[in-house]
């Protein structure tokens, strides 16, 4: 069970802050339940009220920064999704985004930015399946390292090459 401050990664929402714990005050609702009220951390004005027991919707803990590090560190070794059409590919895409797992997106990441690097080697632009997945993979991911690294969720891309940058010439020396 969470407690009132934690952040957590909560579905589609991604992170979210838990405000509350307790029965809903709302007609027709259940008030022996308990329900966490939630705050996405990266939509202004919204909130997001869930049974304490679901087990519909993934919710975890948001990743340490330790673990943000690691993640980091071996982005470049997990490997891509590999499926042969576009048709799977964007099914694969969209179970991997659900998971709620940043591994799961890391792959994304990396299989449509490799795509998109073959695309424009062909002249070819980057396919709309393959730009709407790594917009979200990133949204999602960035999200919860700047949660987890204490930054704006702006300066994480920045952070993750700067971190790549260095580790690539530690092991170069």
């Amino acid at each position: 069970m969470f407690k009132v401050g934690d952040y957590i990664v909560y579905g589609m929402n991604g992170v979210c802050k838990v405000e509350e714990i307790g029965p809903m005050n709302l007609n027709g609702v259940e008030s022996d339940k308990e329900y966490y009220t939630l705050i996405p951390f990266y939509t202004k004005g919204s909130r997001v009220f869930t049974p304490v027991n679901n087990q519909k919707v993934p919710m975890r803990t948001v990743i340490s920064r330790t673990e943000a590090c690691k993640l980091i560190d071996s982005m470049r070794q997990i490997e891509e999704i590999e499926v042969a059409d576009d048709k799977h590919r964007e099914i694969a895409y969209k179970e991997a985004i659900k998971s709620c797992d940043c591994i799961e997106w890391i792959r994304i990441i990396n299989t449509a930015q490799k795509r998109k690097e073959e695309r424009l080697a062909q002249g070819k632009k980057m396919s709309a399946c393959d730009e709407r997945y790594l917009k979200s993979a990133r949204d999602n991911l960035y999200g919860e390292f700047a949660i987890s690294l204490n930054l704006e969720k702006d300066e994480v891309e920045e952070y993750i090459e700067h971190r790549m940058a260095m580790k690539d010439m530690a092991s170069a020396s």
